[in-house]
């Protein structure tokens, strides 16, 4: 029995893994139409820096990503302490993010009436309308201070992309639920932070967990995966479209070859997907196709430690939109992880783009780097030239949740019930981080084998 899995980014490798795990009789092939798999994750070393093109790494707080890292023999790597500590740009300098509610009050972060504000979104009340935004949601409870200078940058620095059009329920459905069940946010996390006291566990509204990557950066698991698979995996090999055959589905090639399998499972972006089920469906085509994407560059620049005289303790910052900046942020990568610079060096890692400054992430390489060099100096003061330069630039490279996502969703799934054997899953769909696609390759797997 055949299965094909079309892509191998992390969503791909995962699925095959965890399918060999449930049924190791599986005949599975994992096409890729890159020259390696890994998707938006490689890591490059490259003079002593080690760079991370796209993925820089996950939370610790679920246990999938970290039990799969664990049955391949390797050791995640938490990062530094002192990464704790972030930053917001505001007002031409950068602001500690406050990280309990006293640290909180005493910041200049937010005016008073913008910290009080917050505090006055325990009375406001439930949402009962519509579907909304993020920036709807964030303003009607925390305030418009609180959405510009804490809501938008966390959106940037996440999905890249624009609150005004991102939905709530789809990005942080945590969050929605939390309102739709407490009534109130800090209500939420009162009754929470007394729940955890009784049974010991940590909770909260947020995220939570550690940073974690693997001390060669998070290639790491593409490279223990594919290891694990051998041939299975056909690299350079794109599929470009599926037709039905009786019981069973042909996978048709770029290079001309096609095959068959029983099952199929596709794991690529959206907009790849959307053209390779057009002879399946053309409604799931267009519905794929619907699903928008933001372009983002990485800029990784590297300096000598002893020119540069910002103390990079921390693990970097985000810029508000209302700023104007042309980045939107830099992670002090150096500061996160060990192995990401040589002795003596650093390494700074800024994101230029997203869903509201597309164009600028497509420029030159060349423009990219002035453009870093010049924003950097302005809000950390370098004025030195870098050591060392690499950029890396995502066409369409993160998947936005846009309102109606959640009826997007609904309609693919309607779609793929009416065909036995075929699955969609990657990050396109419900979560875009490394766990959500670990995650929810399992939940897969475990209904394919179900299914088989």
């Amino acid at each position: 029995m055949r299965l094909v899995i079309i892509g191998g980014g992390i969503s791909g490798l995962s699925l095959a893994y965890f399918l060999l795990e449930h049924k190791p009789s599986l005949d599975i092939i994992v096409l890729e139409s890159e020259k390696k798999a890994g998707g938006k994750i490689w890591t490059d070393k490259m003079d002593g820096f080690l760079c991370e093109g796209g993925v820089n790494g996950f939370l610790d707080n679920r246990p999938k990503t970290l039990e799969l890292s664990s049955k391949l023999a390797l050791s995640p790597l938490r990062s530094n302490n002192n990464a704790r500590k972030r930053y917001i740009f505001s007002d031409r300098k950068l602001h500690l993010l406050p990280e309990s509610p006293p640290a909180f009050f005493a910041s200049n972060l937010l005016s008073l009436s913008g910290r009080l504000r917050i505090v006055w979104e325990m009375f406001v009340p439930k949402w009962t309308g519509g579907e909304e935004t993020l920036a709807q949601f964030a303003k009607r409870r925390l305030g418009k201070e609180a959405y510009e200078k804490l809501i938008d940058p966390m959106a940037s620095g996440i999905f890249a992309g624009d609150p005004e059009k991102m939905s709530l329920k789809s990005c942080f459905p945590k969050v929605y639920n939390l309102e739709q069940k407490y009534g109130s946010l800090i209500k939420a996390m009162l009754k929470l932070q007394k729940e955890a006291k009784k049974t010991g566990k940590k909770v909260g509204a947020g995220p939570g967990g550690v940073l974690t990557s693997f001390y060669d950066g998070m290639e790491t698991i593409i490279k223990a995966l594919t290891a694990y698979f051998g041939e299975r995996v056909k690299t350079n090999s794109k599929a470009v479209s599926i037709d039905k055959k009786g019981n069973n589905y042909v996978i048709y090639l770029e290079n001309g070859s096609n095959i068959e399998a029983e099952y199929v499972a596709i794991a690529t972006p959206a907009y790849a997907a959307s053209e390779i089920v057009k002879g399946i469906d053309k409604n799931l085509s267009l519905t794929l196709h619907e699903i928008n994407y933001s372009s983002i560059s990485v800029a990784c620049l590297g300096y000598k430690r002893n020119k540069l005289q910002h103390s990079l303790d921390g693990f970097g910052f985000l810029i508000p939109f209302r700023a104007g900046r042309k980045i939107l942020g830099t992670l002090w990568d150096s500061s996160i992880f060990p192995n990401r610079a040589p002795e003596g060096y650093v390494l700074l890692r800024s994101m230029i783009g997203g869903a509201r400054k597309q164009e600028l992430a497509l420029m030159p390489e060349g423009r990219i780097i002035d453009l870093v060099a010049s924003e950097l100096k302005d809000i950390m003061g370098i004025t030195v030239t870098p050591d060392f330069v690499k950029v890396y630039t995502h066409k369409r490279g993160i998947p936005q949740y846009l309102v109606g996502h959640g009826k997007r969703l609904e309609m693919i799934d309607a779609v793929i019930s009416k065909f036995k054997g075929f699955y969609i899953t990657g990050n396109a769909y419900r979560g875009i981080g490394v766990n959500d696609c670990i995650d929810n390759s399992y939940k897969l797997a475990e209904r394919i084998v179900q299914e088989i």
